[in-house]
C-alpha cells in the first residue's frame, strides 16, 4: 500500500459514508476456548458495527459456547466452525484464537465459503509457505483479509507519516522498535508483540527488503538444540534475545531487539516502557507507544514533547476495533485493500523468518523474499 492510499483511505473507514443504510454485513465469529479463545475482543467488536449483525458462533467447547452465546446476546452457536460456515453462509468471518496453529484451515475454510471479508487475529500464520497458500486462495476469491494490528490502523499513524513526509523531525536516520520485554521476551515475544512494531514500521518505511540478525539463548547463539515448540502455537521456536537490522524500501534502516525479562521490573505488564517505536530525525523523534494513549508523540528540535493525536473517543475506537472493522466493510465496498492486509501479514512473517534465517547463516545478510518458504528453525 502506498502513502497517499494510506493517508486517503482512513478518514473512508472512519465514516464509512458508502454504506447504505439498510446495509447488514453478516457475521460469524470463530473462537477456541483454552486455545486462543477469541483473542482481543474479536467476538464483541461487531456490536459496535451498526452495519453488521452477528448471526453465529463458534467454539469447540460447549460450556463455553454457551457462555459466550449469552455474552454476545446473538446469533446460533455451533461447536464446528465448518458446520457454521457451509450453514450459514455469512459475509464476514471473524478468526479469534490466538493460538495461530489453527489460521491457515480456518482462513481456507472461510475463503472456501464464499465470505467477502474476514478479520483475523495476530499473528498472521506460522510460515510462509501457509501466507502464499492463503493469499493466493484470497485472492482467487476476492475475500478481503484484514489482521488485528490495531495500532495500524490508528489515526495518529497516518498523521506521523505526514508529519515525517512534511520533513517535522528533518532528515530521517533510523527507526528502532522493541517488544514488551517481558518473561516472552526474544523470539515469542517477536512473534506475539513485536508482529505490532513490525506492522508500524512497514507502514512509513515501506516493504523490507533485507534482514541481518542474531538470535540467542542464554547469551549465546541458539543451536539446533535450542529449538523447541513454542507456545500459542507458533511452531519451532528458540531464542530469548534478539537483534535485527532490516532494510526498507524507503532507505531508513529498521532495528528491532527482544530481551527477555529487559523492562522493568516495577512496570505494570500492559504499561511497559520499551514496547514501541521509535523514528528519529536530524531534527528531532516521534514516539510511538504500542496499545498506548496518547499512542505518537513528538518531539521536534527545542519545542516540548507533545502528542500527535489526543482524542479518547477515537482512543475507544481503535482499542475496541471498532475502526479496523469499519476499515474492512470499506475495504469490502470500494474493491480496495484494508489497511493492514494479507499482503503485510506476510511482510511481517516474512520479517520475523529472517530473522531465524539469518541467524541460520551465521548472522549473514538475507534479502528478500525470502527462497525458503518454511521455519528457517527447522533447518538449523
Amino acid at each position: 500500500m502506498n502513502r497517499r492510499h494510506f493517508l486517503s483511505a482512513l478518514p473512508a473507514a472512519l465514516a464509512v459514508s458508502s454504506l447504505a443504510a439498510d446495509t447488514k454485513y453478516r457475521v460469524a465469529i470463530i473462537g477456541h476456548t483454552g486455545r486462543g479463545n477469541f483473542g482481543h475482543g474479536l467476538d464483541t467488536m461487531w456490536k459496535a458495527i451498526p452495519a453488521t449483525e452477528i448471526i453465529a458462533i463458534a467454539d469447540a467447547d460447549a460450556a463455553d459456547l454457551q457462555a459466550e452465546l449469552k455474552k454476545i446476546g446473538a446469533g446460533k452457536g455451533f461447536s464446528d466452525y465448518h458446520s457454521m460456515l457451509a450453514g450459514t453462509k455469512p459475509d464476514i468471518v471473524a478468526i479469534g484464537p490466538r493460538h495461530i496453529d489453527q489460521h491457515r484451515d480456518m482462513l481456507l475454510a472461510a475463503i472456501q465459503n464464499g465470505v467477502k471479508g474476514i478479520y483475523i487475529e495476530k499473528p498472521f500464520l506460522r510460515s510462509l509457505a501457509e501466507c502464499d497458500e492463503v493469499i493466493a486462495a484470497a485472492a482467487k476469491s476476492g475475500t478481503k483479509i484484514a489482521i488485528a494490528h490495531r495500532n495500524r490502523y490508528h489515526p495518529a499513524l497516518a498523521m506521523v507519516a505526514k508529519l515525517i513526509g512534511e520533513g517535522a523531525i528533518g532528515r530521517v536516520l533510523e527507526i528502532r522498535g522493541r517488544g514488551k520485554e517481558d518473561p516472552r521476551g526474544g523470539s515469542l515475544d517477536m512473534w506475539v508483540l513485536g508482529s505490532h512494531v513490525m506492522g508500524c514500521a512497514i507502514a512509513l518505511a515501506g516493504a523490507p527488503l533485507a534482514c541481518t540478525a542474531g538470535v540467542y539463548q542464554g547469551g549465546k547463539p541458539v543451536t539446533k538444540a535450542d529449538v523447541k515448540e513454542g507456545d500459542e502455537g507458533i511452531g519451532p521456536l528458540a531464542g530469548d534475545e534478539i537483534h535485527a537490522r532490516f532494510e526498507m524500501e524507503n532507505g531508513v534502516p529498521f532495528f528491532f531487539d527482544s530481551i527477555k525479562d529487559g523492562r522493568l521490573k516495577k512496570a505494570a505488564y500492559d504499561d511497559p516502557a520499551s514496547f514501541g517505536l521509535q523514528i528519529f530525525g536530524n531534527g528531532g523523534v516521534i514516539d510511538l507507544r504500542m496499545d498506548q494513549e496518547p499512542f505518537a508523540w513528538i518531539q521536534a528540535g527545542k519545542e516540548p514533547r507533545k502528542p500527535v493525536l489526543a482524542d479518547k473517543d477515537i482512543a475507544k475506537k481503535v482499542s475496541s476495533h471498532e475502526i479496523s472493522g469499519l476499515d474492512l466493510l470499506d475495504a469490502i465496498q470500494q474493491n480496495r485493500a484494508p489497511l493492514c492486509d494479507a499482503v503485510q501479514g506476510r511482510q511481517i512473517t516474512e520479517m520475523i523468518s529472517s530473522v531465524f534465517e539469518s541467524h541460520r547463516l551465521n548472522g549473514q545478510r538475507v534479502t528478500l523474499p525470502l527462497k525458503i518458504r518454511v521455519n528457517p528453525l527447522t533447518l538449523l
